[in-house]
């Protein structure tokens, strides 16, 4: 018997996975070389934006299918803390109208936290892998 709760994680999951499935891709389809030019004019190390697309595009992936959804979230969660502190955070919760603010990096935040502490087993192929007692 599949518990409410699992199947509201399999929705959180599937929605995590694809916005920054989405995320990465747009990052790649507009050439890295201009993430990391950003990354750099906001002080970023360049390099960073071919770890922060690479988690985005493959975690977004290995989310959908359910593959270490617990650490893909915190993967996801630490790329969010980034995003909050080095640009968000300056221009405000709702943004300055320049600039969205943080309250979907917010809301994205506590989803990977969320299912970083209580996983989602649903339809997912680590269930495959591994013997569950407790949906």
């Amino acid at each position: 018997m599949v518990r409410k709760y699992e199947t509201g994680a399999l929705i959180l999951r599937l929605v995590i996975g694809i916005t920054f499935f989405i995320h990465g891709l747009a990052k790649f389809q507009m050439g890295l070389g201009n993430t990391a030019g950003f990354f750099q004019s906001i002080g970023v190390p360049g390099f960073m934006a071919y770890i922060v697309a690479t988690i985005e595009l493959v975690g977004g992936l290995a989310m959908i299918l359910g593959i270490g959804t617990r650490i893909v979230s915190i993967l996801f969660a630490l790329v969010m803390v980034g995003a909050i502190v080095t640009v968000k955070l300056a221009v405000g919760f709702m943004g300055n109208g320049q600039m969205a603010g943080y309250e979907l990096d917010l809301a994205l935040l506590a989803l990977s936290i969320y299912l970083a502490i209580s996983g989602s087993q649903l339809y997912s192929l680590d269930s495959l892998f591994r013997k569950t007692e407790n949906l």
